[in-house]
């Protein structure tokens, strides 16, 4: 048996490294690629490791794109888009989850029909509206059919169902309202859930090409995702400076997830020991 044990744990610890590695594979190789001079990219064989290491692609990159107008775009856009998620998606939950009204289980239903339905199926209606409230390339156009985020209504909603209900009714003796109650009770019991889908919102909202694609016509109010097309067009097939531009729009949703990970850990860990 202990034979057994010890060549099933080898073998899962195999296979477990031979799928990071499958993983990291082509991030290692984006990285390397923007870090050599355009003609080591087209090398034949090519080199898995670079021969001199160089930074002329970032520097190019720097200095003749708008990428600082696309970061700050990305970022501006990002964080509203998380902010008002989470603020949008909790009062939801909260009255799906905690109140009682007519229409409330149609209500729940339709946030699951929507959560069924991607964006891209509803482009053209939705970009007809916008169009006809003259938002086709604004920041409001971009943010705002990104709000409707309905997993995290239904996440919230799975969580706030098992708050204690001695907890509201303790709340409403001390005589609080419901926005009170959500904000000053069930949110802080669901700290570290807050967290988890505060970081998923973003980085969505940070790689979404799409829509932004769709809406935005003009390179300054363009974000990452749809900038790097513009890299591409504006200096033909340049691996290095495409790689550069890729890494450099991938380096702010790294930091964000490794400075909030033990956080959403820890919250995640509290809550399920409330639970």
């Amino acid at each position: 048996m202990k034979i057994r044990r010890y060549l099933t744990t080898a073998a899962l610890f195999v296979v477990t490294s031979l799928l990071a590695l499958f993983w990291l594979f082509p991030l290692y190789w984006a990285v390397k690629t923007s870090l050599v001079s355009e003609s080591q990219t087209i090398a034949r064989p090519p080199s898995w490791f670079p021969a001199h290491i160089t930074f002329a692609a970032f520097r190019n990159v720097l200095e003749n794109s708008p990428i600082v107008i696309w970061y700050i775009n990305s970022i501006v856009t990002g964080l509203i888009i998380t902010v008002a998620t989470l603020l949008l998606s909790a009062m939801c939950a909260y009255a799906l989850s905690q109140l009682r009204f007519k229409g409330r289980s149609i209500l729940f239903w339709l946030v699951l029909a929507g959560f069924m339905i991607p964006l891209e199926a509803n482009a053209i209606p939705l970009y007809m509206l916008l169009n006809r409230f003259g938002l086709v390339n604004s920041y409001a156009g971009i943010i705002l059919p990104q709000l409707a985020f309905p997993a995290a209504v239904i996440i919230y909603k799975r969580f706030f169902d098992d708050v204690p209900q001695d907890f509201r009714d303790a709340a409403r003796l001390d005589g609080a309202n419901d926005f009170r109650i959500l904000f000053q009770v069930y949110l802080p019991i669901n700290w570290g859930i807050t967290w988890a889908i505060a970081i998923i919102v973003f980085i969505v909202a940070w790689n979404n090409f799409f829509w932004p694609f769709v809406i935005v016509t003009s390179t300054d109010k363009m974000t990452i995702p749809v900038g790097i097309t513009q890299v591409q067009s504006a200096y033909g097939i340049t691996y290095a400076n495409q790689m550069a531009t890729a890494v450099l729009a991938a380096v702010p949703v790294v930091i964000a997830y490794l400075f909030f990970q033990k956080r959403i850990t820890e919250g995640v860990m509290s809550t399920t020991a409330l639970k």
